[in-house]
């Protein structure tokens, strides 16, 4: 919500508004290969930013890697984009549970810097910004929604993977 309002404050002042995202017209796999490549590389910064040892970041960035990936696609399948970020943060607390298995590393170090990525911070950028603007404050008011949903998504997913995972953590002690 900072970092919204700050980027808010920021286009007022440079009399900048969003826009949507120019289509790539490229290959599939060249698609799923860049994808793959670049949530690597965003999980991997904030594991670091997080002060994650360099095994650590690397295991959250493959994590983050498939689970973005395949939210990402999701979403081009016409999937609900909260309903893709449940499906990817699932699959993101689904890996971390086969590699907290094997290594041992806590599961919180490698789960959250792989959905981080996934905070909707384009769609609650636009809600601020129409919201301000009386003639497109219904306009704001969807994307405030549905960046709401993503949200409320992204720590269902990780419960419901702890939940599967996790028998202990099924039951109340």
């Amino acid at each position: 919500l900072a970092a919204t309002l700050t980027a808010w404050i920021c286009a007022l002042v440079l009399h900048l508004q969003p826009v949507d995202f120019v289509k790539l017209h490229i290959p599939t796999s060249t698609k799923l290969l860049l994808r793959l490549l670049t949530s690597f590389g965003g999980v991997f910064g904030f594991s670091i930013m997080f002060n994650s040892s360099k095994k650590i970041a690397a295991s959250a960035g493959c994590i983050g890697a498939i689970a973005n990936t395949l939210r990402l696609t999701l979403v081009d399948l016409s999937l609900p984009a909260a309903a893709a970020a449940f499906i990817g943060a699932l699959t993101a607390g689904l890996l971390a549970s086969m590699i907290k298995g094997n290594t041992g590393y806590p599961r919180i170090a490698i789960t959250v810097p792989s959905i981080v990525i996934m905070v909707p911070g384009l769609y609650m950028y636009r809600a601020i910004y129409n919201l301000e603007l009386a003639s497109t404050m219904s306009i704001g008011a969807n994307w405030f929604i549905q960046s709401l949903l993503i949200v409320l998504a992204l720590p269902m997913g990780l419960i419901f993977a702890r939940i599967l995972t996790d028998p202990s953590f099924r039951y109340c002690t």
